[in-house]
C-alpha cells in the first residue's frame, strides 16, 4: 500500500474558520491520507486521529517523495525523506486484510490544526504574503481540530463512521468526535487519554516550553533559526514521561556508551532523541499543540463531566497501558465507567505510555473484538 499525501483547502478569506475562541483563520490548508475506498452510502469510514508529534501517515510506505522542496510543507518534506521506504506509525493495523480492513473500511488520516506536517499552523504563510504566522497564529484548541476534521469528513462524503481512534492526543480528538458529533459515529475507542489535562501532564510541558523559551535562539518565537538546544531538550523531558520505569531499567540500567566511559547509555539515547527531533520539528508548533493539550477539558463550557460523558451516543472502548505513567489507568477506566455505553480494555506493556506505538499484537486483538461486536 502505497499513500499519498493529499492537500485540501477547507476555509478561505470568504468563508473563513472560527476558532473556539473567537479568532479568525481566513484560510486553512488540510493535509490527510486514505487507504481503502469509501462505498456509495458513505458509511464505512474510519477515522485515525494522531498524537502531538504526529502526522497523517498512519499506514503504507512512502516511496518517493511528492513534496518536492515547497517551503510550505518543510518539515513534511524533511520527516518524509527521514522515513523514506519506512511504514506509516501505525501500519501493521491498517491495511488489505489487516484488523483494520481497507478492503472493507475506507480510512481517513489528517495531519491536526496548529501542526507543521502540511495543515495549516504556525509555521505556515499569511495569505498572500512571504511571511509566517509564528506567535500570531491564534491559540486553538482540540475542539478546533476536530471542527477542521468534520469539514474534511463532510467534503469526502461520509456519512456514517464505524469508529475513531487514536492515542494521546489522538485520544482527546476521538472523546471530542463523540461528544460533538454523537449521531455521526458508531464506536469510539480513546487509547491512553483522560477527559481533562491533569496537573501531572500540564507540569511536564510546562518544563518542555520553558526549555524551548530559554533558548538564546529562541527571541520570543520570531526566531530565524530553530532553538535547537532548547527544542531538543523539551524532547528529552517527554521522552521521560512516554516510557516507564521499568522500560528504561531493561534497556539501559547502568550501561556506559560505547564510545565513552563518562556518558550512561540512556544519556545517548535521550540525546539520539532530542537531535532526530530537531530534524523533523518546529519549537512554536510544539508550545501551540501542548497548550492545547494542557488546556483540554471536556466540561468547559458544558456542564459536569458526567452529563457530557453520557452524551456520548457511540458505543465507548476506553483503552489504558498499566505502565503509563503521563496518563494512567484510572483516567480510562473513569471513561469507560462514564459512559453508557462504554467498556475497558488495557494493554500489558512495560514501554509506557508509547505501548500504544509499540504494542500492536494486543491492539490488533482489542481491536478485532471491538469491530464484531453488534
Amino acid at each position: 500500500m502505497i499513500p499519498k499525501t493529499e492537500f485540501l483547502n477547507l476555509f478561505n478569506s470568504s468563508n473563513p474558520f472560527f476558532t473556539e475562541d473567537g479568532a479568525v483563520i481566513n484560510n486553512i490548508e488540510i493535509a490527510f491520507q486514505t487507504y481503502g475506498r469509501l462505498n456509495e452510502e458513505g458509511t464505512n469510514a474510519v477515522i485515525i486521529c494522531h498524537a502531538l508529534t504526529g502526522n497523517s501517515h498512519a499506514a503504507g510506505i512512502i516511496s518517493n517523495n511528492e513534496l518536492l522542496n515547497s517551503n510550505q510543507y518543510e518539515f513534511l518534506y524533511k520527516y518524509n525523506n527521514m522515513y523514506l521506504d519506512k511504514p506509516g506509525w501505525w501500519d501493521p493495523l491498517i491495511g488489505p486484510n489487516k484488523v483494520i480492513d481497507t478492503n472493507k473500511y475506507f480510512v481517513v488520516c489528517s495531519n491536526i490544526l496548529g501542526s507543521c506536517y502540511g495543515t495549516t499552523g504556525p509555521t505556515s504563510f499569511i495569505n498572500g504574503t512571504n511571511k509566517r504566522f509564528g506567535t500570531t497564529f491564534p491559540q486553538i484548541s482540540i475542539r478546533d481540530m476536530v471542527s477542521v476534521q468534520k469539514k474534511l469528513i463532510d467534503y469526502l462524503g461520509i456519512n456514517e463512521i464505524q469508529l475513531i481512534t487514536g492515542g494521546s492526543l489522538g485520544g482527546m480528538q476521538v472523546l471530542e468526535w463523540g461528544i460533538m458529533y454523537p449521531d455521526l459515529i458508531k464506536k469510539i475507542a480513546p487509547i491512553a487519554c483522560s477527559v481533562s489535562h491533569s496537573p501531572w501532564a500540564i507540569g511536564f510541558n510546562d518544563a518542555a516550553r520553558t526549555a524551548i523559551t530559554s533558548d538564546p535562539l529562541w527571541n520570543n518565537g520570531y526566531y530565524e533559526e530553530q532553538p535547537l538546544y532548547g527544542l531538543s531538550l523539551a524532547r528529552k523531558i517527554a521522552m521521560i514521561s512516554y516510557r516507564s520505569f521499568t522500560s528504561f531499567n531493561s534497556k539501559f540500567g547502568r550501561k556506559k556508551n560505547q564510545t565513552s566511559t563518562s556518558q550512561y547509555s540512556i544519556e545517548s539515547y535521550l540525546d539520539y532523541q532530542g537531535e532526530k527531533f530537531i530534524n523533523r520539528f518546529d519549537a512554536n508548533t510544539y508550545i501551540y499543540i501542548t497548550k492545547a493539550l494542557d488546556n483540554h477539558d471536556i466540561t468547559r463550557n458544558r456542564g459536569t463531566v458526567e452529563e457530557i460523558l453520557n452524551s456520548i451516543k457511540a458505543d465507548v472502548l476506553s483503552i489504558g497501558i498499566d505502565s503509563d505513567i503521563l496518563y494512567p489507568i484510572e483516567e480510562q477506566v473513569f471513561i469507560a465507567e462514564k459512559t453508557k455505553n462504554g467498556k475497558y480494555a488495557e494493554l500489558k506493556s512495560e514501554h509506557g505510555h508509547d505501548s500504544f506505538l509499540i504494542e500492536f499484537g494486543q491492539l490488533e486483538k482489542i481491536f478485532s473484538q471491538f469491530l464484531n461486536e453488534e
